[in-house]
């Protein structure tokens, strides 16, 4: 893993690319504002050996320049450093009209849209040419514009670049905006191309199925992958299925993914089984109903250029909004 101060990357790849010798892939992007981050996925246990910098030459810019060796797995755990503690900075997140307060009115209630992935965490790759995190942030953004534009909701977005934020700090937003709602929305891939159409997802203690499972132990590691395990700054994860403000936020969820479901039927692809079930740590939240919509595959060609689409774009955000308007007014006949 390597920190270097906030740069533009000038590569022709989605985020992510295979490497050369030790170096099985990598992945670079926006780590917060400041920080721009580089993670190296090693074939073999490696060591720093050299570290130093080439002048511009030949055409070149400066270069900074890593040779890893091979090593024994026992030298290299015995020379992993653990991640210094920093003092840590708010993630970033706006309304859609700039300079909007974000607190909730009276008479509006607040919606988080979550873009999935993000800066050094590109997603699954597209078939199509487009990362996931691309993917994600456009149709949140696009979300986000007609929930406004409706003048019935506040939406607020954990993100509005392409920037990488830990799951738990996605999780912190809804919390602290007091959300009515939160919604993760993501793209994933999968070996066989053929699969297509989107799903929801909502917290369970137990996957629906394999896929499920797998899924969610994927995304659940977005914080490993980007170079920082948070396992142990989460106590409240550990026990939060078993908390009773858990539970009653997972009977909305669940009440919500039942309105949402047809809404987006009525636009795009679905597939079969379309309400699904697994530990996501992104719908973790003790006090606010949340979901995951896995809109499509990015490794399906015709999902991914409807993902890739603004007339797709558009048409999963009515679904959106249709399945929030239908809930609400649920949750309001119940009221009376």
């Amino acid at each position: 893993m390597i920190d270097l101060p906030a740069v533009e990357f000038h590569i022709d790849s989605q985020g992510i690319g295979e490497g050369k010798g030790l170096v099985k892939r990598y992945r670079y992007g926006l780590f917060d504002n400041d920080t721009s981050r580089l993670v190296l996925d090693l074939q073999a246990p490696g060591s720093l050996d050299r570290m130093f910098t080439l002048p511009p030459q030949g055409g070149n810019g400066y270069r900074l320049v890593f040779d890893i060796r091979p090593t024994s797995r026992a030298d290299f755990l015995a020379n992993v450093r653990k991640p210094v503690a920093v003092a840590h900075r708010a993630p970033t997140q706006s309304v859609l009209a700039p300079g909007q307060s974000v607190r909730r009115s009276k008479d509006k209630r607040v919606i988080v849209i979550d873009a999935g992935h993000g800066g050094n965490d590109p997603g699954a790759p597209g078939a199509a040419g487009r990362p996931e995190k691309d993917i994600t942030l456009a149709v949140a953004m696009e979300t986000a514009r007609q929930i406004k534009a409706s003048g019935r909701y506040q939406p607020v977005l954990t993100r509005d670049r392409d920037i990488y934020l830990r799951l738990r700090d996605r999780v912190e937003v809804a919390r602290r905006k007091k959300a009515d709602l939160f919604l993760s929305l993501h793209a994933d891939s999968l070996d066989n191309r053929s699969v297509r159409g989107g799903t929801v997802y909502t917290l369970s203690e137990t996957a629906s199925d394999r896929e499920a499972a797998a899924l969610a132990r994927r995304e659940n590691k977005a914080d490993i992958l980007a170079g920082m395990d948070l396992a142990d700054e989460a106590p409240e994860v550990a026990s939060i299925l078993i908390d009773l403000a858990q539970r009653e936020s997972m009977n909305y969820s669940a009440r919500f993914a039942n309105y949402l479901i047809p809404e987006l039927k009525k636009r795009v692809l679905l597939r079969r089984n379309s309400h699904r079930f697994a530990g996501f740590v992104v719908l973790k939240a003790p006090d606010v109903p949340s979901v995951l919509v896995e809109m499509g595959y990015m490794s399906n060609i015709q999902d991914a250029r409807m993902l890739g689409s603004k007339e797709g774009q558009a048409r999963l955000a009515s679904g959106l909004l249709s399945g929030i308007d239908r809930y609400f007014e649920s949750v309001d006949r119940e009221q009376f």
